[in-house]
């Protein structure tokens, strides 16, 4: 084993990761209630919706950062992702990498598998309310 005690900084790693996910989740869920009229263009959604995703977003990202319901949370997060990789291949047909290489949906996929990864460890130790 190359690390005599990996075990050790399990929670750690757990919360390092909840915390870039949150922090994922805060911005965009920010930016879709801040300005919702800008973001329903750019989704392609009504702003009714665009709403609902940030708050959405938001709640979301605070649960995973502090550990608050943690497994729904990250199953939240899981579904919005969902709708994400749905929208990028069904709707506007961009492929794993997309045009430019950064803006398909292989992101989103890391963000459903890092969510997954917080639902089924609940989260480490290091939570408020699970």
């Amino acid at each position: 084993m190359a690390f005599p005690q990996p075990d050790q900084l399990t929670d750690a790693s757990l919360f390092l990761m909840r915390l870039m996910v949150g922090i994922v989740f805060l911005t965009s869920g920010w930016r879709h209630v801040s300005n919702p009229e800008a973001r329903c263009k750019d989704i392609e959604m009504g702003k009714a919706f665009t709403v609902f995703l940030g708050a959405a977003e938001l709640a979301g990202g605070f649960g995973a950062i502090f550990g608050v319901l943690i497994q729904l949370a990250g199953l939240g997060l899981i579904l919005v992702m969902l709708g994400a990789i749905y929208v990028k291949i069904f709707r506007w047909h961009t492929g794993f990498w997309g045009q430019s290489g950064t803006n398909g949906w292989s992101y989103d996929t890391i963000l459903v598998v890092m969510n997954l990864v917080i639902v089924t460890t609940g989260g480490g130790r290091f939570v408020l309310l699970k």
